[in-house]
């Protein structure tokens, strides 16, 4: 009876006993506040998204135009640079090099359109002169002595031989005159035109081939092409960087007026207003919030980047990319930095009602 009885009831109070047990023994945690607040929006209707902050002009991704070893790096991070500002300088020992064969070859063709420019040479002339001078006085000699032969074969005093080779020489002086002539007369006329236009042509073609040499020199220096400051040096003196390069060899950008880039989910566009009023606070400072003033809206859709972590998120997520500006005043604020933004949708709420009741 006993057993029957007895070894149940047993069980089932030290199966009370245990779980009574339990129960008092279980740490009671209590409940505490989040480290940190989550943002809060401030607006009664809200179209929130991620922001991140950016340069006025956005980062500027500075690469090089060709591929060699970087020689001297005269960027520094924080650096406020000037457009034209040098900010580092690839190896130009060949292109140096270079340069100086096709000045050379410049200064040769200069001379010799300089040289036809300066034709005829004074002390040319004087020869000249002197021989058509030689050549018209043996042309007059032989004229008299064909001009006499000619009246002793009429006289019957020479032969018909002897006659016809006076006139031959005399015939062979003129021309040796004409030639004598024309040649001091080629001579005063200086250089051919079209000759000039050839060295012309030349000199132009090695000014052009130095002016081209020049140009591959100044491309080796990077520069700054607008006014901002470096946000980011990765090229250090001795490293090889090619076309395009693996990363951004310096980061630029005008930090005197920060932008925030806004992503907003697809599904929020119609509920977003352009020149709704916006607000932005810091990660992790929900206290510390930003007034943002519209600048633009980059109207082409596109997959989203920036991921927060959360589980909830997807990678197929297409987000509308706006562009704030942002009042820090004097605060801090670095690029790069995330931002929770929030942007009054209460006027796109009130217009989508009064859109419905028109419809109904």
């Amino acid at each position: 009876m006993i057993t029957k009885f007895g070894l149940p009831l047993l069980a089932v109070v030290l199966i009370a006993f245990a779980v009574s047990h339990l129960a008092k023994s279980r740490n009671q945690f209590p409940e505490l506040p989040p480290p940190i607040q989550p943002a809060t929006s401030p607006f009664p209707n809200t179209v929130a998204g991620v922001g991140m902050i950016e340069p006025q002009t956005e980062n500027i991704s500075i690469g090089s135009p060709v591929p060699g070893v970087v020689v001297e790096v005269l960027a520094r991070v924080g650096q406020r640079v000037q457009a034209g500002d040098p900010l580092f300088r690839l190896d130009d020992r060949k292109l140096q090099a270079e340069l100086t064969v096709r000045q050379a070859m410049r200064a040769d063709a200069t001379a010799s359109l300089e040289r036809l420019a300066a034709m005829p040479r004074p002390e040319e002339l004087p020869p000249a002169e002197a021989a058509m001078r030689e050549a018209e006085a043996d042309y007059d000699n032989l004229k008299q002595q064909w001009a006499r032969g000619e009246k002793l074969v009429m006289q019957g005093a020479m032969p018909e031989e002897e006659f016809a080779g006076r006139k031959l020489l005399a015939f062979q002086a003129r021309e040796r005159f004409n030639r004598a002539t024309a040649n001091l007369d080629l001579l005063k006329a200086g250089a051919w035109e079209y000759d000039q236009r050839v060295e012309q042509a030349a000199v132009e073609q090695a000014q052009a081939q130095v002016k081209q040499t020049e140009i591959e020199l100044e491309r080796l220096v990077v520069r700054a092409l607008v006014d901002g400051d470096v946000l980011q040096v990765n090229v250090r003196p001795g490293e090889f960087v090619g076309t395009p390069p693996s990363q951004a060899l310096v980061v630029l950008g005008n930090v005197t007026q920060l932008h925030v880039r806004v992503d907003i989910d697809e599904y929020d566009i119609p509920r977003f207003v352009p020149e709704a009023p916006a607000r932005a606070t810091l990660k992790g400072q929900p206290d510390n919030s930003f007034p943002l003033r519209f600048v633009r809206i980059e109207p082409y859709v596109v997959p989203k980047k920036s991921l927060t972590g959360d589980n909830t998120e997807r990678v197929d997520v297409r987000v509308l990319q706006v562009i704030y500006a942002i009042d820090a005043g004097e605060r801090r604020l670095f690029v790069g930095q995330q931002l929770d933004v929030f942007i009054d949708a209460s006027a796109a709420e009130s217009r989508q009602s009064t859109a419905e009741v028109q419809r109904q």
